[in-house]
């Protein structure tokens, strides 16, 4: 029973994402406006230890998307109410989970320079389910997805932001939930 109850929370939820998603490339790209509001790349590393621990780094890719009107928010309660959507990707190396997340993301500008950031949805990984003597044993293939972060933006376009993350089924499935915890940095772009 609760597998069936987390496995229908996160069909839902990256149902309605991708929904988002697709409706935001079709407007955007309609209305002759850019698709992505922001692309990031960077790298992560596990931060878990003993037989959970991850080897290798993990390069990353993250586009967001602002179907919500982010961009014309004022003030950090209006940036409450229209988060972005994110997509992206956490490359396993080492023989390690890849992810593929999607979610939303709430971004609070602290001045002109400053934001903290923090993101909630989903994710599809490549990793062990159970048995796993070198890495985490996950339980499930659809995971919960969520991080929170910090970032300094060097002009309007560009920035930088650390970041940690974390990965469970939230003992919504049967099986074990060792989870995966990675922190690391990214640079961004925004369009």
């Amino acid at each position: 029973m609760s597998a069936d109850f987390g496995s229908i929370v996160l069909r839902f939820l990256t149902t309605a994402l991708f929904a988002a998603v697709a409706g935001t490339v079709a407007g955007s790209a309609s209305a002759g406006e850019q698709i992505f509001d922001e692309l990031r790349f960077g790298v992560s590393t596990s931060l878990q230890s003993g037989h959970s621990r991850e080897d290798g780094v993990f390069p990353e890719i993250t586009a967001l998307f602002d179907p919500f009107g982010y961009e014309q928010a004022v003030g950090w309660q209006q940036q409450l109410l229209r988060p972005r959507v994110h997509l992206g990707t956490s490359i396993g190396t080492a023989g390690e989970a890849t992810q593929f997340f999607t979610g939303f993301t709430w971004t609070v500008d602290l001045n002109e320079k400053l934001f903290a950031e923090a993101g909630f949805g989903g994710v599809i990984h490549t990793g062990d389910l159970d048995n796993n003597d070198d890495g985490p044993d996950l339980g499930c293939r659809v995971l919960f997805h969520e991080y929170a972060g910090a970032g300094y933006r060097f002009t309007p376009h560009w920035n930088v932001m650390a970041q940690i993350a974390h990965s469970s089924h939230a003992n919504l499935c049967d099986g074990p939930n060792d989870g995966m915890t990675r922190a690391g940095i990214q640079i961004g772009y925004k369009f």
